[in-house]
């Protein structure tokens, strides 16, 4: 499994967990992945809005299905959103750190969708891919 295949620039991204709360993680990586111009939807049932962006209560409820799950919520709620995935059929779920749980990366890894597990998206994704890529410009 490469982390590329999650950070493809063609890749519609959903952030489950995602907050209004700056200081919060679900909030940084939803900013850090429309920065990086990533086409990605908030995910929580808590808000309507996170900031101008329409903020969608469940995955089913998106315009259009992500190529892309990031999770940001207990390991239970993970156990949920990865059985969502499976029912309308989104192939890959990055699971950040305290998202994880042993039932939900097995029930991935049964169900053939690609999981990431104990890597952060940004540090161990996104910030990467961008070093590696100024690195290969010079």
């Amino acid at each position: 499994m490469n982390a590329n295949d999650f950070l493809n620039k063609g890749n519609k991204i959903a952030v489950a967990g995602v907050s209004a709360d700056s200081k919060k993680w679900g909030f940084k990586i939803y900013k850090e992945l429309k920065s990086a111009g990533l086409q990605v939807y908030p995910l929580n049932p808590k808000y309507k809005t996170v900031g101008q962006d329409i903020c969608y209560p469940t995955l089913e409820a998106l315009p259009e299905i992500p190529t892309v799950v990031i999770t940001i919520v207990p390991p239970k709620v993970t156990e949920q959103i990865v059985e969502q995935c499976k029912k309308i059929g989104i192939k890959k779920v990055w699971m950040q750190p305290g998202s994880e749980s042993e039932k939900a990366i097995k029930f991935c890894k049964h169900n053939n969708i690609e999981v990431m597990h104990d890597a952060c998206f940004i540090v161990n994704g996104l910030k990467k891919n961008r070093k590696t890529k100024q690195g290969e410009a010079k």
